[in-house]
């Protein structure tokens, strides 16, 4: 299961706030079925079947702040996929805290 990392800024804003568009990607996302996500104070981490389904959802989420009167929007993605064992958020974050307990 491939996991993204995605982060939507509108650019040209008149403040500095852009938690309103966030939000109307994240309303986006929650229509997706089958897709675990977590949001961060930086981006918000996706799981879903395929990389095919994360870059669509990653457009619509673009595109959900574009159409929102904003005239320039930066989209970040990052991607993480293995072969070789499934992964998910919760297995990476578990596989760093066994590390850590040593």
């Amino acid at each position: 299961m491939p996991i993204m990392e995605i982060s939507i800024v509108p650019v040209g804003t008149k403040t500095t706030s852009v938690s309103k568009y966030v939000a109307e990607s994240i309303k986006v996302l929650k229509k997706q079925k089958g897709v675990k996500y977590q949001l961060t104070s930086m981006g918000t981490i996706i799981e879903a079947g395929s990389l095919a389904q994360l870059l669509r959802i990653a457009g619509k989420m673009h595109n959900a702040v574009l159409e929102s009167k904003i005239k320039r929007v930066v989209t970040t993605i990052k991607i993480d996929e293995r072969k070789d064992k499934k992964i998910t958020v919760e297995g990476k974050v578990k596989s760093i805290q066994n590390k850590l307990r040593g």
